[in-house]
């Protein structure tokens, strides 16, 4: 994405364009503010052995973004301090970051429970044998993306040989007892511009195709709507199909969704320490700050309750239809 898109991403984000969504809540007598702190989600770096076409991070294998070794620190020491019921590691492929172990590692010491965003087909990477192994070894939650049980619309948004990729790595972790001792959640995000149809009803439809076909077990099915920002949203603007896209969120606007929101107790952290209430607001810099920008190892758990948290446009996404979070939907 050039420079001049990025702008305008921003721009439409921070600009007029959030009222929209401001004054749906508005109009519901319904506000947004900080909830007492469950999930602190971590995200390592850019970098990804994939660059798909729906990823609102706008990772790739080319993106020099990483955690150092003394963000890393930092962060493990508020960890050990602070001790977040639930640690989310995710990316770019977070497990490319050295170090993603130390701090699988530190959250577990804490009793935590730690969540791994994977793509799957990084386990099928050469260097990464050891990688299902360390997650079972750990009892890491593993949510993995697969956004379709059929190979044409994986390679529409992942490209050729990621579906055979992503079969063989849950294997490999279905040997390992995930999906059934340990919890493995698969993720679906549409293809196009639409919303997700209804959860239950398509994890019901993965579990007998991925079962029969590949012999493939998960434990739920977590279904995504795109969010308008990153290369999804250039993707929608090359497509002439920006306005019809946004469209279609605001007039879907539910708001029985806004009391699950995943920014009221998640705090999102940034590859360099940095603050936002949640990660779609970390790709668009809307960073948190008190007069100056935050960082981790500025505030407490304490600090966040009853803070506003910050909206635009891009929020209709997770309040479209049966909302969107990390977890899936909402209502």
């Amino acid at each position: 994405m050039d420079s001049s898109m990025t702008v305008d991403l921003v721009s439409d984000t921070l600009g007029c364009a959030m009222n929209r969504f401001s004054q749906q809540l508005t109009a519901h007598q319904l506000s947004l503010r900080r909830d007492a702190l469950v999930t602190l989600q971590l995200n390592l770096g850019r970098r990804c052995n994939q660059a798909c076409r729906h990823c609102h991070v706008d990772a790739a294998p080319w993106r020099p973004e990483m955690m150092d070794a003394a963000t890393a620190g930092r962060i493990a020491d508020w960890i050990r301090h602070h001790r977040p019921r639930v640690v989310d590691i995710t990316g770019g492929a977070p497990e490319l970051n050295e170090h993603f172990r130390f701090l699988v590692e530190t959250a577990r010491s804490t009793g935590a429970r730690v969540i791994d965003r994977c793509n799957l087909t990084i386990l099928e990477e050469e260097g990464f044998d050891w990688l299902a192994e360390f997650l079972a070894s750990t009892e890491v939650e593993v949510i993995a993306s697969l956004p379709c049980y059929l190979e044409e619309n994986v390679r529409r948004q992942r490209g050729d040989g990621v579906f055979t990729k992503s079969i063989a790595a849950l294997r490999r972790l279905n040997a390992l007892g995930y999906g059934t001792r340990l919890p493995l959640h698969l993720v679906y995000n549409p293809v196009g511009a639409t919303l997700p149809p209804p959860q239950a009803e398509l994890e019901a439809d993965y579990k007998v195709v991925l079962a029969r076909d590949h012999g493939v077990v998960f434990t739920h099915l977590f279904a995504i709507t795109n969010q308008p920002i990153a290369r999804f949203a250039e993707d929608l603007r090359r497509q002439n199909r920006w306005d019809e896209y946004l469209e279609l969120l605001a007039v879907s606007f539910n708001p029985a969704t806004v009391e699950g929101l995943m920014c009221r107790n998640t705090l999102s952290v940034g590859w360099r320490g940095e603050l936002f209430d949640c990660d779609f607001n970390q790709m668009l810099g809307m960073q948190l700050s008190n007069g100056s920008p935050l960082h981790l190892w500025d505030v407490t758990p304490a600090d966040l309750i009853g803070r506003s948290i910050q909206t635009g446009i891009h929020c209709l996404a997770c309040t479209a239809g049966c909302g969107s979070s990390c977890s899936g939907t909402l209502a």
